[in-house]
């Protein structure tokens, strides 16, 4: 019989996989063309491509982390063992922002998407429509939900080929290189500031395929699944993310795509017209892409949530099972409701003259980047502090793949502080709320039930 707050192993290796590339995938649909508003796109593809370096030395580094430690709480266990509570909270912290924002940015790009179709439609209550759906799939199992999670990523990237073989007969190299440094036809230095403001959209193309490892421990033998799925999965998206945005910058003029939530129905009416029905095919395939984040996202911020709470850092309350369905049901709904608050606060989201969705997004990209950091600053801690610690995966080329990761995170993070400094105060301040309250609940803490895998080994 398991324990009331222990999560069952049900998942396998396509499983995994389609939880990792299906958290990640509605990246290619939206949110990357506020990059082209920001660098152009040129400037924009030297964003994308050091971010995906970034990830690619960051995946095959984190990997490592989650064999060794396949806990619920992902970062936070890393970091809680290799820093001590501080660094869980820190981790914590930033994953809790990270997969708590993200997900109200893709509801609206989903009420958006339909909104194409029914104009009538109000984006807002469709995203809040989401929610209620898929919180309740989730709450009814993790099987049925990563079996749902793998369907609909499969359309979703079946639907991404039918988007640039659509699209492919109009794609011009002019069209895409045109005013492609920040509005001008060639590089200058001009060009590096908005370079380096597009990286939180850049990161967007990504964001999230570590959540896969908040599954850990609902994975068979996450010891060998997890890294196939991982490895896999970043190679998947690089290659997606480099076609969609070529295919959407050629095919006309790439301005009128920025700064929108719907490029690529907009793009392919460029070709085909806005009465095609291969528009509207776009249209309702593209939502599996959308669906697919969305819905994984919800089972990651949950997991933590139900991490953070079941080691005493959140409000004990919310590492509840639910008895009949085995899920963190509780957790499911805290998120949840941090989200749908989200969507309705545009006059206090709107900052920095960007939309609303663009600002949700970079305060996501914040928790990340600041998850990466920590995360692999735990891989260098752990290395040195419990050398002889179970590791099935081993960061290849150690420890230059994960230096390069760290290096490009920390770059990341001061440029996006130096261009969104007013998100990243409010980033700060929640941050200095989350330790207030850390520093009164000491008692939860020291009431949690001891976790090897968070504490390390003792002998």
């Amino acid at each position: 019989m398991s324990k009331p707050n222990t999560l069952k192993p049900t998942l396998n290796t396509l499983q995994l996989w389609g939880i990792a590339v299906g958290l990640v995938i509605s990246g290619e649909y939206f949110g990357w063309s506020y990059g082209w508003a920001q660098a152009g796109t040129m400037g924009f593809m030297v964003t994308t491509l050091l971010i995906a370096a970034m990830y690619s030395c960051f995946i095959f580094s984190f990997t490592e982390l989650t064999t060794a430690i396949p806990h619920a709480g992902g970062p936070f266990a890393y970091a809680r063992r290799a820093f001590g509570p501080i660094g869980g909270l820190i981790a914590g912290f930033a994953t809790l922002v990270e997969f708590v924002f993200a997900p109200p940015a893709i509801a609206m790009a989903i009420g958006a998407y339909l909104n194409v179709q029914f104009p009538a439609l109000d984006p807002k209550m469709v995203a809040v429509g989401a929610y209620l759906v898929f919180m309740t799939l989730n709450i009814v199992g993790v099987s049925i939900a990563a079996t749902f999670e793998l369907v609909v990523t499969l359309f979703a990237i079946f639907e991404l080929m039918v988007f640039m073989g659509v699209v492919a007969p109009g794609f011009s190299v002019a069209n895409f290189v045109k005013g492609g440094w920040s509005g001008q036809d060639a590089f200058s230095l001009a060009a590096i500031p908005g370079i380096f403001a597009a990286i939180p959209f850049a990161i967007w193309f990504f964001l999230a395929i570590e959540g896969a490892a908040m599954a850990a421990e609902e994975a068979k033998d996450p010891k060998r699944t997890i890294p196939i799925a991982y490895i896999t999965g970043i190679l998947t998206l690089v290659v997606l993310a480099l076609g969609v945005m070529v295919f959407a910058g050629g095919a006309g003029d790439w301005t009128k795509l920025s700064n929108i939530n719907d490029p690529l129905p907009q793009a392919m009416k460029i070709i085909v017209g806005s009465s095609s029905g291969w528009l509207h095919m776009l249209v309702w395939l593209g939502l599996f892409g959308l669906i697919a984040s969305f819905h994984g996202i919800i089972l990651g911020y949950s997991r933590q949530i139900f991490a953070l709470a079941r080691a005493g850092y959140l409000p004990p309350f919310l590492a509840a099972v639910h008895p009949r369905f085995k899920t963190p049901h509780r957790a499911i709904l805290a998120g949840g409701i941090v989200g749908i608050a989200a969507i309705f606060s545009d006059e206090l989201i709107k900052i920095s003259g960007m939309t609303l969705t663009a600002n949700i997004v970079t305060m996501s990209v914040f928790g990340a980047i600041v998850m990466y950091i920590i995360s692999m600053l735990s891989l260098f801690q752990l290395r040195k502090s419990e050398p002889k610690l179970d590791r099935p995966f081993k960061a290849p080329l150690f420890p230059i793949l994960p230096a390069i990761a760290l290096g490009l995170a920390g770059l990341s993070l001061v440029a996006m502080v130096y261009y969104n400094l007013l998100l990243a105060a409010i980033f700060a301040g929640l941050f200095v709320i989350s330790l207030a309250y850390f520093s009164a609940t000491k008692h939860h803490r020291n009431a949690a039930a001891s976790d090897v895998l968070l504490e390390g080994s003792k002998a």
